[in-house]
């Protein structure tokens, strides 16, 4: 009857150890069953499952194994493994698989300690940790900096809404941003990212900017605090924004496109979408003059929000074509994801408002960035921390990626 060995491997890492050793296995006619492998401070980790063929002694390999472990400075260990525990492990290959990834300016140790205690509560395995943000201390906090650690865990979870409540709390309570996501094939292939505009992509409203130069700015906040207690409808507390704008001169509109600036991490995570192939769109109930601008600048494959009327070079007060509210964004996002022929699976949607919630609910991903208590508590993922680049991280990109990265625009010498 053939030997199952689970082999530990541990010592200061250089290149080629992992060749040595596979190489003697080899020479024994041993079958790798399992195998994984971490660095952590130029020092090796290495797991191998072996298994020895029936009828051949496991000892001389043993000893061959120590004398290039011996060379090589590293340290074996061998523990076998019995019949029941390896059925066990063929036979829970099935088991769920999560991605959970921790965020923030800095992570500690107490921040990683409350994450691995929720995954114990919850009866999951942690099988892998990997740090995505830079070689740069976890623990130092400056504004713009960034920390990121992705956890791969594994098993059965009785309920994945108390779990994703759990972490909320905790990212809440430590100040750090907490993603939770089901590992898939669908995960790592995302194909489309659809944004929200105003205080998802830019820092502000345009039309509280509008209202400021038509100087209508406390009507225009009286009416969107009457919406949000829920007393009037998204679509006509708008139409008595936008009349209130009436008169407001064209170039007075024209000069908001540059007064506005970006979220933090807009640039960078937009021209890297672009540069790895991914579809982007922005989905808004602002307005388009400026929304086509964005798209202009980043070459956004499609823009749906909208549009401002403007007659004999003023405002008229009202907007052309129908109103884009929260329905309708999520409308249009599947109408894209139909035409780049895509499930809503691969499909990351991101926004800060009530109205963006059917969008953020129907994408495979919706992530709530920087957004109000309600929407965070209603979007699977909540963003708080860090700017939009941070996004980068939750499809796997680490800090290193990026220095090989350059966007199409770039290239073209933009």
């Amino acid at each position: 009857m053939s030997e199952t060995i689970l082999i530990h491997c541990s010592g200061p890492d250089h290149p080629g150890q992992t060749t040595q050793l596979t190489a003697i296995l080899a020479e024994y006619d041993a079958c790798v069953l399992d195998i994984g492998q971490a660095v952590v401070h130029e020092t090796l980790a290495l797991g191998l499952l072996i298994e020895v063929p029936e009828g051949r002694d496991f000892d001389p390999l043993k000893i061959a194994l120590i004398e290039r472990a011996q060379a090589l400075d590293l340290h074996l260990r061998f523990a076998p493994i019995s019949a029941e525990a390896l059925h066990h492990w063929l036979t829970t290959q099935g088991k769920d698989r999560f991605i959970i990834t921790v965020l923030g300016r800095a992570i500690s140790a107490r921040d990683l300690s409350r994450v691995s205690a929720i995954i114990a509560d919850h009866r999951l395995n942690i099988d892998r940790i990997e740090r995505l943000s830079g070689r740069l201390s976890l623990a130092v906090h400056t504004g713009d900096s960034n920390a990121c650690v992705e956890l791969e865990v594994s098993g059965q979870v009785a309920s994945e809404d108390r779990m994703r409540a759990d972490f909320l709390k905790a990212a809440h309570e430590l100040a750090i941003d907490i993603a939770f996501q089901r590992e898939s094939i669908f995960r790592r292939n995302r194909r489309l990212f659809a944004f929200d505009m105003d205080s998802t992509l830019i820092q502000g409203e345009v039309i509280d900017e509008l209202a400021k130069m038509a100087g209508v700015a406390d009507q225009v906040v009286g009416i969107t605090e009457s919406a949000m207690r829920g007393e009037i409808e998204f679509k006509e507390s708008f139409r008595r924004r936008v009349a209130l704008l009436k008169g407001l001169p064209e170039h007075r509109v024209r000069e908001l496109i540059d007064r506005i600036p970006l979220a933090e991490g807009a640039e960078q995570l937009i021209r890297t979408l672009k540069a790895l192939g991914y579809k982007t769109a922005i989905l808004s109930g602002g307005f388009t003059f400026f929304a086509r601008r964005l798209q202009e600048r980043f070459s956004i494959d499609y823009v749906h929000a909208n549009e401002l009327e403007i007659a004999n070079g003023v405002v008229s007060g009202q907007v052309t074509g129908n109103i884009i509210d929260g329905v309708g964004k999520a409308e249009r996002l599947r109408q894209i994801a139909a035409q780049e022929k895509i499930s809503l699976e691969q499909v990351i949607a991101v926004g800060d408002g009530a109205n963006d919630l059917p969008m953020l609910n129907l994408a495979g991903m919706g992530i709530a960035f920087r957004a109000k208590p309600l929407v965070r508590q209603s979007a699977d993922h909540s963003l708080m921390h860090l700017g939009l680049d941070s996004l980068l991280y939750l499809i796997g990109v680490r800090d290193r990626d990026l220095a090989g990265i350059e966007s199409p625009q770039a290239a073209e010498g933009e």
